[in-house]
């Protein structure tokens, strides 16, 4: 369940440029229930996301993942039950990374390891399953660079990368053109989110 109590950040403070995004923001979310949050252009949608997944630090308030208060950590330690899909497809990817070398770090994500041992073959057949269920022909491009994919290939690698260690929370950032047939609803049931 995420939690967040008397949320307040502010951007510019104390100068005439003063944006208020949020002002004691409350919102309670609980274990899997999909929330969806809508709003015009510049309304904090992002910044939410932020705030949760720790690129942002809020003003004031608490943000509470499945008890335990996560407000003072940091980003990288959020990230071990957080997963998120950038609103820019090629935040959430390595450029010049391989679909297989992006596939794998994700894999790897909170576990120590060299880049001698990222690549564990035992996982190729696994990795080339899970992108066969996207209808995109990703699974065929195994070595090929991300940068060389369209942003909706790249959105769709992001959104695997995400949950491949099953989040406790996931967090989708204006993640809706997937270049497949298959519904958002579809690959999450691929997951067992």
């Amino acid at each position: 369940m995420l939690t967040i109590k008397n949320l307040s950040k502010s951007f510019n403070e104390d100068t005439e440029n003063e944006v208020n995004i949020f002002n004691n923001f409350n919102l309670e979310v609980e274990e899997s229930e999909f929330v969806a949050v809508l709003g015009s252009n510049g309304c904090g949608k992002s910044t939410l996301f932020n705030l949760i997944s720790g690129s942002l630090k809020e003003n004031s308030g608490t943000i509470t993942l499945s008890g335990k208060d996560i407000s003072s950590l940091k980003e990288e330690e959020r990230a071990l039950k957080i997963g998120k899909v950038h609103q820019d497809p090629s935040k959430g990817v390595s450029p010049s990374l391989t679909i297989l070398e992006n596939l794998s770090l994700a894999m790897k994500k909170s576990e120590k390891f060299s880049l001698r041992s990222l690549i564990r073959k035992d996982n190729i057949e696994k990795f080339k399953e899970i992108l066969k269920e996207l209808d995109l022909g990703l699974e065929n491009k195994l070595n090929t660079q991300v940068k060389f994919l369209s942003g909706g290939q790249r959105q769709a690698l992001s959104l695997i990368m995400a949950t491949l260690k099953k989040p406790e929370l996931l967090l989708l950032d204006e993640h809706t053109e997937l270049e497949t047939n298959k519904s958002i609803n579809g690959i999450f049931s691929n997951f067992n989110l």
